[in-house]
């Protein structure tokens, strides 16, 4: 199987944007988003989830080569759709549960779409949520660049980097510090693993 990456969804590290990699200040979460708290409890049984979807898909972690361990990228995928959802909500953009559908069945449908979120560490009961904050900060880029073609978004998508950084990102360190300079000889979301343990090494290629 080909090897796929996480794809975050506006590629925030690969901008630039610093994620603070700070303590949380509420006791018990994985991480704080502007404030509000993805607690350990919720990212647990969102790993769980995601881990038995896999299994049911016939794939594994090893084969989708993640920047990182399972709960690691399904830890990054939370906070960041909701960095971006706060950030555009802020700037008085939303998207309908029809654009949402919409959005799903121009990927196949609801099946196969959800297929494709695997590969991206989001979890089944994520998905909508996911697919709205995606919606949700391209459409920002487009208001801030004046269009929705491509070299619109391009000019949008610098405005939209600064406006992230106003909705800080606060990690706990037990599940990792965040990678600020990735690269291709260290593409690790996290670089440091502490309770998350090694990301899984690639199956044999066949």
């Amino acid at each position: 199987m080909k090897s796929t990456r996480v794809r975050v969804i506006l590629a925030v590290i690969a901008t630039g944007v610093a994620l603070t990699a700070c303590s949380p200040s509420q006791v018990g979460a994985a991480a704080v988003v502007g404030g509000d708290r993805i607690s350990s409890g919720e990212l647990d049984r969102n790993v769980r989830e995601y881990e038995a979807a896999l299994t049911k898909s016939g794939l594994s972690a090893a084969q989708l080569q993640f920047p990182g361990s399972v709960p690691q990228v399904v830890l990054y995928q939370l906070a960041t759709a909701r960095q971006y959802t706060k950030v555009a909500e802020k700037n008085g953009v939303t998207v309908t549960d029809g654009e949402v559908d919409q959005a799903i069945n121009a990927q196949g449908g609801a099946d196969q779409y959800g297929q494709q979120l695997l590969q991206q560490a989001v979890a089944p009961s994520q998905a909508r949520a996911y697919t709205r904050a995606r919606l949700m900060i391209t459409k920002l880029m487009a208001k801030y660049g004046g269009g929705a073609d491509q070299e619109a978004l391009q000019r949008g998508q610098q405005r939209v980097v600064e406006d992230l950084k106003s909705v800080r990102i606060e990690w706990n360190p037990r599940y990792g510090k965040i990678n600020a300079q990735p690269s291709q000889e260290q593409p690790q979301i996290f670089t440091a693993e502490d309770r998350f343990g090694k990301a899984p090494e690639a199956a044999p290629v066949q």
